[in-house]
């Protein structure tokens, strides 16, 4: 299993539009929380070990509507 985070900048007044849609429709979404910055949405997501990141953010997250643009982080470990 691997967790990515995607920060996600949505067009203007779109993102609460977004983060819905990405919890409704990719089952892969743990978490979504409202960021201030340069992005507005940061997007937890667990992929099994088979799944291709570049695939899953460009076919997933990229083409949700209302999305501009993103910036992937992939984790090493959790310390906990």
């Amino acid at each position: 299993m691997k967790t990515i985070f995607v920060m996600v900048k949505c067009e203007m007044g779109r993102a609460y539009d977004v983060a819905s849609k990405a919890i409704e429709t990719v089952e892969q979404v743990s978490e979504i929380y409202s960021i201030s910055g340069q992005y507005d949405l940061l997007v937890k997501c667990y992929l099994d070990d088979e799944i291709d990141i570049g695939h899953f953010v460009t076919e997933k997250v990229q083409r949700l509507p209302g999305v501009r643009d993103t910036f992937t982080i992939i984790a090493f470990k959790a310390f906990s």
